[in-house]
C-alpha cells in the first residue's frame, strides 16, 4: 500500500488532431459584436440574428428568399447567365468556380418572380458570399432584366442589395453596369411602379451609387454598412477620425439617406405591408 504512493501516475494521451475530426467545422460560431457562442443550427432558425444581442450575420441569396418570400411561389429566371473573362484577368475564371462550388449560384444575385403575404412582385436577392456580392456584366444584366420583367408584368420589384462594388475583374465593363440599371429604372419609374431597396450589410461601391440608391422606398437592416467608399479609406483621404457608427443603416437613417430600419423577423410583415398599400398604384 505504502508503494503505492510512489508509483508514477497514469496519463491519457490525447491525440489533438483526431479530436478535432470529432467536431464538424462550422458547428459554433462566434457573435462579433458580443462574442456569444453560438450553435449554427440554431442561429439558421433565428435567420440569423444573435438571441443575445440583435446582431444580424449575413445571409445567402437562398437563406433570404426562404424567409422572405411565400413558400414554393419563387419562380427563377436568367439563372443560366454565367460570367465570362472578356479581359483575360489572369486568375478570374478560378475565381469564379471557387465562388460557384461556395454558393450554389452561378453568379453574385438571384431574380425571380415571388409573392409576399400573397402580393405578387419580383425580386432579386444579392449574395455577399459569391466575390463579396460584386457588380460584374451579369449581375448587371441580370438585375436590368429583373426591372424588365417588373415592367413587362407591371409588377413591383424588391432589390435585396449586398456588395463590395464593382468587380475589378471585368474593368469598364463592370463600371457600365451603373449606368445601365440606372437607364433601366428611369423607364420603370415612367411605368408608375413600385421599387423597393432593402440595404444588407454590406452594401457599398457601384451598388450604392447605383441601383441600390434609386429605391422609391429604402430600407436598412440594422447595423448593415451603407457607403460608397469603406470607413478607412474616408479617413485616409479626409485625415480626421469619422463619428460614431458612421455609414450604419442607423446613421444614414438619422441623416435622410434611408427611409426606415427594419429587423429581419418584421422584414416579411413590413414588405407586405408596404405593398398592399400600393397595390394597384405606382411608387
Amino acid at each position: 500500500m505504502l508503494k503505492d504512493l510512489f508509483r508514477k501516475p497514469k496519463y491519457v494521451t490525447v491525440h489533438a488532431d483526431t479530436d478535432k475530426k470529432d467536431i464538424p467545422e462550422g458547428l459554433w460560431q462566434k457573435c462579433p459584436q458580443c462574442n456569444e457562442i453560438l450553435y449554427t443550427k440554431e442561429l439558421g432558425k433565428l435567420a440569423g440574428i444573435c438571441p443575445k444581442c440583435k446582431y444580424h450575420f449575413r445571409l445567402g441569396a437562398r437563406e433570404r428568399l426562404a424567409i422572405t418570400v411565400d413558400e414554393g411561389t419563387f419562380v427563377e429566371f436568367a439563372a443560366d447567365l454565367q460570367p465570362a473573362n472578356p479581359l483575360n484577368f489572369p486568375g478570374y475564371p478560378e475565381k469564379i468556380t471557387a465562388a460557384r462550388e461556395k454558393t450554389g449560384l452561378n453568379e453574385a444575385i438571384v431574380v425571380g418572380t415571388a409573392k409576399i403575404e400573397g402580393h405578387p412582385t419580383v425580386i432579386g436577392v444579392m449574395d455577399a458570399n459569391f466575390i463579396m456580392g460584386s457588380m460584374g456584366s451579369v449581375v448587371g444584366e441580370k438585375v436590368t432584366r429583373a426591372i424588365e420583367k417588373a415592367i413587362e408584368e407591371k409588377l413591383p420589384l424588391i432589390m435585396f442589395c449586398a456588395s463590395g462594388g464593382a468587380r475589378m475583374q471585368e474593368g469598364i465593363l463592370s463600371l457600365m453596369q451603373m449606368a445601365k440599371t440606372s437607364a433601366a429604372l428611369n423607364k420603370m419609374a415612367a411605368a408608375g411602379l413600385l421599387y423597393i431597396t432593402v440595404l444588407t450589410d454590406p452594401t457599398t461601391g457601384g451598388v450604392t451609387a447605383s441601383f441600390a440608391s434609386l429605391g422609391d422606398i429604402i430600407i436598412g437592416e440594422p447595423g448593415a454598412l451603407i457607403g460608397f467608399a469603406g470607413p478607412r479609406v474616408i479617413e485616409q483621404a479626409i485625415k480626421k477620425k469619422l463619428p460614431e457608427g458612421f455609414q450604419t443603416s442607423e446613421f444614414l437613417l438619422e441623416h435622410g439617406f434611408v427611409d426606415i430600419v427594419v429587423p429581419r423577423s418584421n422584414m416579411k410583415q413590413t414588405l407586405a405591408g408596404l405593398l398592399e398599400l400600393h397595390k394597384g398604384g405606382g411608387a
